[in-house]
């Protein structure tokens, strides 16, 4: 018997073969863990150049990381470039149509209430609404103002005179046709998704009237203009709105 974990060699002179070895098995001499010359290339080659991606790119940054970019890319990055002058604020106004694009999308909103709230959102500074500011929350707001607004003016209900010559049926009658748009329920998911209820909304929807009056953006449209002479005729036909007249 002998202590040594290596099995002794078979005896040649024996008519029975030798066993294979598994290459399974885990071997523990001397060479046993080296690669051969050909793996061994091979394994110097993939550390040496790594893994190359096609559309891979070191433009806007050192070849080396020990190397700094120049003094033009920096400005670049920094945005003192000319050439970026305004970016931060161009990317902020895309971000903030964009959100409000999609949560018009998910409503049931006509193409006039959501080019104006998208009119209002682009070109509203949102500093004023202080900790509040995500453009979310306010997206959510202008769209609930937007909507409200836009309803009681199909009922009539924007015109202060004509609501006083009212009898009181006839105004119980209008109220109970206004439907807000935090009555709809997917409205109140999203407001529910960004930490806003009905008493935050209102609030919030003070601060945006003093905006719009203060930034004169009560009459913005998104992509119309409000100065276009009325003598012309529109480029485009204007879709008919729910009562068959044209916007």
């Amino acid at each position: 018997m002998t202590d040594s974990a290596v099995p002794p060699a078979a005896d040649p002179r024996s008519p029975e073969p030798p066993a294979r070895r598994d290459p399974r098995d885990l071997h523990a001499g001397p060479g046993d863990g080296s690669l051969g010359r050909i793996d061994a290339v091979k394994d110097e080659r993939f550390r040496r150049w790594d893994v190359v991606t096609p559309s891979a790119t070191l433009i806007g940054r050192p070849r080396h990381a020990h190397e700094d970019v120049s003094e033009n890319l920096r400005r670049l990055h920094d945005e003192q470039h000319p050439a970026m002058a305004g970016h931060s604020e161009r990317m902020h106004r895309l971000e903030k149509v964009r959100i409000t694009h999609a949560f018009c999308n998910n409503l049931a909103l006509t193409s006039w209430e959501r080019d104006r709230a998208l009119g209002i959102m682009a070109e509203l500074d949102l500093t004023a609404f202080g900790s509040q500011r995500a453009i979310q929350r306010v997206a959510l707001v202008v769209i609930r103002h937007v909507g409200d607004e836009e309803r009681k003016r199909r009922l009539g209900l924007h015109d202060d005179e004509w609501v006083s010559e009212r009898s009181p049926e006839e105004l119980a009658e209008l109220s109970e046709q206004f439907e807000s748009l935090t009555d709809d329920g997917q409205f109140r998911l999203l407001m529910d998704e960004h930490g806003l209820d009905v008493t935050a909304v209102n609030r919030l929807t003070r601060t945006l009237r003093d905006q719009l009056a203060e930034q004169d953006l009560a009459e913005a449209v998104f992509g119309r203009s409000p100065y276009r002479d009325p003598s012309l005729p529109p480029i485009r036909p204007e879709p008919p709105t729910e009562d068959g007249e044209s916007i």
